[in-house]
């Protein structure tokens, strides 16, 4: 299973979920074993799938680090954090979630966009 942490501690993923807002950005960067990269993203492609099919879900892309990284990084669009919270509370998502290669290390954080 992987192990989650804050990118910001002041602010934890379920802190961010609880705030209604939207539309919603989730970069989501994992730090993998390399040993483990194969098994990792056989199981990431499943949980795409299983997130392609939730109400609210826009897109999903998934990102390599470079020059030999063990740093993956998942950037999805939400309509809401309503709907992300929706979809990362269904069961079968956290049996999916579950599965993950130990090792893993998980930094989710929510944005929303800025005017820049």
């Amino acid at each position: 299973m992987a192990e989650v942490r804050s990118l910001d501690p002041s602010t934890p993923l379920f802190a961010q979920v609880e705030e209604e807002t939207g539309p919603i950005v989730l970069a989501n960067t994992f730090v993998v074993p390399e040993e483990r990269t194969e098994a990792f993203l056989v199981l990431f492609r499943r949980q795409a799938e299983f997130m392609e099919a939730q109400p609210g879900f826009v897109s999903l892309q998934i990102h390599k680090g470079t020059a030999g990284s063990r740093l993956m990084m998942n950037v999805a669009v939400w309509e809401s954090t309503r709907a992300l919270a929706a979809a990362l509370g269904n069961p079968e998502f956290q049996r999916m979630a579950a599965e993950f290669p130990d090792g893993v290390v998980s930094y989710p954080h929510i944005f929303e966009r800025a005017d820049v």
